[in-house]
C-alpha cells in the first residue's frame, strides 16, 4: 500500500491510498471519488511527462538510492549528492 499526494493547479492537495499494482487509471478514479471530478478529465503529470492510464504505479517508482535518501530526511533537511542511473540529485524535504 502506498499513499500518493496529488496537487491541482489551484494548490489543493488530495491524498489517495492505493496498491503498487494499480494503474494510473485506477488512481484517477480514486482521486475523482474524492474531488467530484470525472476521472477521464483528470490529467496526472510531473513536469512535462503525462502518465498514461494503462501504466502501473509500480512502474513509476523512484530509484532505490533516491527513495532511501528522501525518506531518511526530516522536514526542512537537504541531502548531500544522491547518485542514481538518472543522474545526481540534491533533495530538500518540504513535508
Amino acid at each position: 500500500m502506498i499513499e500518493v499526494v496529488c496537487n491541482d493547479r489551484l494548490g489543493k492537495k488530495v491524498r489517495v491510498k492505493c496498491n503498487t499494482d494499480d494503474t494510473i487509471g485506477d488512481l484517477k478514479k480514486l482521486i475523482a471519488a474524492q474531488t467530484g471530478t470525472r476521472w477521464n478529465k483528470i490529467v496526472l503529470k510531473k513536469w512535462y511527462t503525462i502518465f498514461k492510464d494503462h501504466v502501473s504505479l509500480g512502474d513509476c517508482q523512484m530509484q532505490k538510492p533516491f527513495d532511501d535518501a528522501s525518506f531518511a530526511l526530516r522536514t526542512g533537511e537537504m541531502s548531500g549528492p544522491v547518485f542514481t542511473d538518472s543522474g545526481i540529485h540534491i533533495i530538500l524535504r518540504t513535508e
